[in-house]
């Protein structure tokens, strides 16, 4: 059973760093990775000019598309958003950006290896 969850914690690390990698080449400014809070964690948070970027990264190599909605659920997004309006409390110099909630997806059957949803969901 340990094996199986640091298998899966490498494979997560590996997307996180795939996601990672891809965002530094669109332009955006890595700002935090893997931010906690107890509310829960967030993958990236990143700036692209006046937007504060809050990314979700997705590793489905055995999802299909439809099943995305499912993954990122109410709880999880919820989540997500708590986590965020707690950065935003304890980091102000960003309190002026627009914010946006991302979902990069990556390895899911039918689309493209690093699937980028900007605007993904919002509270």
């Amino acid at each position: 059973m340990a094996e199986n969850k640091t298998n899966t914690k490498s494979v997560g690390n590996a997307g996180e760093q795939e996601a990672f990698l891809y965002l530094k080449k669109q332009g955006y400014d890595i700002i935090e990775r893997n931010w906690r809070t107890n509310a829960g964690e967030i993958d990236i948070i990143c700036t692209k000019a006046d937007v504060l970027v809050f990314v979700e990264v997705k590793n489905l190599p055995h999802a299909t598309p439809d099943m995305l909605s499912k993954v990122l659920g109410e709880q999880k997004r919820n989540h997500i958003l708590k986590t965020a309006k707690r950065f935003l409390l304890n980091h102000r110099q960003y309190s002026n950006n627009y914010v946006r909630f991302d979902v990069i997806v990556l390895g899911m059957q039918g689309l493209p290896s690093v699937y980028h949803i900007e605007n993904a969901f919002s509270e």
